[in-house]
């Protein structure tokens, strides 16, 4: 059949018109080959544009459709389904990016017409030669697999449990809880962390969907969206959870102390140990690194005393495949240790402590149970709190973390709470309080009496310079509102860190295939359309992962991150893209170097056959194994030679 092609110019307001001739690119589109109709609109992805299509594939007989307009990442999708709505196969269609790559990046309007209509040249040339491709649907497994227990996966984990989905929560640690059951109160609202954290806790912990498995890492993931395997370690606690009755007594006589990781290392935990009061599953587990059984063969008195005869040292780790349609990576954050910045004293200078630090301190059920103390057990008079440490610094993290102004305010007031003369000064660049209640937060320690002061610090001394300073830390800053250097002594120092991506965030993006972002965190799809979903289809991020957040946007997106899942979860189906990869076996010469260049993991080596083969669920479509082709093995639906030599020659009008 005669191609018949429509070609239809956007304006997008005036991101296009303001610098194309919109005008002259569609008289010059008229006269190109097999072009039946040319036609401009303001907005084409307007529900009129699209009503323009439509109609113009069926009053005319169109066949091909290009549209001219912004990326094809933006609206492509949406282009393909009014052909589709039209009775027009959805791979018959091309689009002309002529905003992000024409009118955004060109100043001068004649080359930015001329530019506008290359590309439109090149996309009607192209599109001549497209083929109609069929899409294919795989089932979709309902089982759900959650990485990370902190509030974002216990979100998401009961809104897809309460659907009664089954949902396997996968946790590294003896208990889920993560940093928020740190806490001690929540801004702006002063909420109690535990007391509005531990009941979902405690859902996730009974909830006949969800399968808990704390303690344990995923090692293996195979598989595509809707059907993935994967296999998870689950690390031995050398305690009988079936047995066990969480009476505490084999902690009480285990004789051996270590840095308790929940409290920071300022409070102590034994071998053998529960994180916390609250820990869900409330089992304890032997720390096998410092269990004086493990490292010299004596002691066991953890067995000893344990009536349920839960204590088993022959336990060993196993491993488990499950089969999930979904994966929602939800591993948090870490927090930026401050020690290389040397200038602040951080473990070099006494009662400078880390954020997270004071979190435990001012904890009632902290190791000081609430109480602020110095290192020698005084109670400080004076407390400077330092905002941005390793946040909106190039020599460390050039972001901002978000939640530091905000947790450096709610110090301030749990300071002036707990002591009430004592002095508190907020070293601060900018002050951001942006969310709901923030900036009333804001105003209302600024009649609490705490002193603000607008500069940057620049070190934190023991040194004194006069009798004043004796005995004291001495915070050396710039007050930029007095435009002079001040020192100002204290008894004690918190330094409001950064969140930055955990230590293994590279391995695991390795692992299931999602990429990172230049700070670190798992990049999504789209920061504004698709902020929950990776490029690799069925696995999507929730939370701190992602970048940094506090807990009513963690809560949000986790609960967005499962509606999408149980969206698919409903339909029971998955539509796979047409535009794969295809291999010839007749030519493959089973070099494998497809193998290796595919970032996807879709090809797989058949060794009987010594042939490539491309699972089409897994591809993507990129070309990295057709360009790496020695044998010209591989060709590309969608992208295949004939396709990509008619844009090129399109370009040279």
């Amino acid at each position: 059949m005669e191609p018949r092609i429509g070609v239809y110019i956007c304006h997008c307001g005036s991101n296009i018109a303001g610098t194309v001739d919109v005008e002259e690119v569609v008289e010059f589109a008229r006269g190109l080959d097999s072009v039946v109709v040319a036609r401009d609109y303001i907005f084409m992805c307007s529900d009129p544009g699209q009503e323009v299509i439509r109609n113009d594939i069926r009053d005319f007989g169109l066949n091909r459709v290009v549209v001219a307009a912004c990326s094809p990442q933006m609206h492509e999708a949406t282009f393909r389904r009014v052909c589709q709505e039209a009775g027009l196969n959805p791979y018959l269609f091309e689009m002309a990016n002529i905003r992000e790559h024409c009118s955004w990046v060109t100043e001068d309007k004649q080359q930015a017409t001329e530019k506008a209509k290359a590309l439109v040249s090149a996309a009607v040339k192209r599109v001549y030669y497209h083929q109609p491709l069929v899409t294919r649907e795989v089932p979709f497994n309902p089982n759900t697999l959650i990485v990370g227990g902190g509030i974002a996966g216990i979100q998401a984990a009961l809104e897809i449990a309460d659907s009664e989905h089954k949902v396997y929560l996968v946790e590294r640690t003896p208990s889920i809880g993560g940093h928020m059951i740190q806490l001690d109160k929540t801004f702006p609202t002063l909420d109690c962390s535990a007391c509005i954290l531990t009941p979902k806790m405690t859902q996730v912990g009974s909830h006949p969907y969800i399968e808990l498995m704390t303690y344990s890492e995923v090692e293996e993931i195979s598989g595509f969206i809707g059907n993935f395997k994967v296999k998870i370690r689950k690390k031995a606690r050398y305690v009988d959870a079936d047995k066990c009755t969480s009476c505490g007594l084999c902690q009480e006589k285990c004789p051996w102390k270590v840095d308790s990781e929940f409290d920071v290392g300022i409070g102590k935990r034994k071998a053998i140990y529960i994180p916390f009061e609250q820990a869900v599953p409330n089992i304890p587990v032997i720390d096998r690194e410092h269990c004086v059984y493990f490292l010299k063969g004596t002691c066991r008195a953890c067995e000893k005393v344990c009536e349920p005869k839960a204590i088993n040292f022959e336990q060993e780790d196993k491993v488990v495949e499950v089969e999930v349609g979904a994966i929602i990576l939800a591993t948090g954050f870490n927090v930026f240790d401050s020690t290389p910045i040397y200038q602040y004293g951080y473990k070099r200078l006494d009662n400078v402590i880390s954020s997270l630090e004071f979190e435990r301190l001012v904890n009632s059920s902290g190791p000081t149970e609430g109480n602020i103390v110095l290192k020698g057990g005084s109670t400080p008079q004076s407390i400077a709190i330092v905002h941005c440490v390793g946040s909106r610094d190039k020599n460390y993290h050039e972001y901002c973390s978000r939640v530091c102004c905000m947790y450096a305010l709610k110090y301030a007031h749990l300071v002036k709470e707990k002591i009430g003369n004592a002095e508190v000064y907020q070293f601060y660049i900018d002050m951001r309080s942006f969310g709901k209640g923030y900036e009333e937060f804001y105003e209302r320690l600024s009649v609490e009496g705490v002193n603000f002061i607008r500069g940057k610090v620049g070190e934190i001394t023991d040194q004194a310079i006069n009798e004043e300073e004796k005995g004291k830390l001495v915070v050396v800053a710039e007050d930029t509102l007095l435009g002079a250097i001040i020192r100002v002594p204290v008894d004690m120092v918190i330094l409001c860190v950064a969140m930055e991506p955990q230590p293994d965030a590279e391995a695991v993006g390795r692992l299931f295939n999602v990429s990172r972002s230049a700070d670190g965190f798992f990049l999504e799809k789209h920061p504004k359309l698709d902020p929950v979903a990776t490029t690799t289809d069925g696995v999507f991020i929730a939370g701190c992962c992602q970048g940094p957040k506090d807990i009513p946007d963690t809560v949000a997106q986790a609960s967005a991150a499962a509606a999408r899942v149980l969206a698919m979860i409903s339909k029971g189906r998955v539509e796979i893209e047409a535009a794969t990869a295809v291999i010839d076996e007749r030519i493959c010469s089973g070099c494998q170097i497809c193998y290796l260049v595919c970032p996807y993991s879709a090809i797989s080596f058949d060794e009987e056959k010594e042939v490539c083969r491309v699972n089409e669920a897994l591809c993507k479509g990129c070309g990295a194994c057709v360009s790496g082709c020695f044998s010209d093995a591989i060709s590309l639906n969608h992208f295949n030679n004939e396709q990509i030599l008619a844009e090129m020659e399109g370009m040279l009008v």
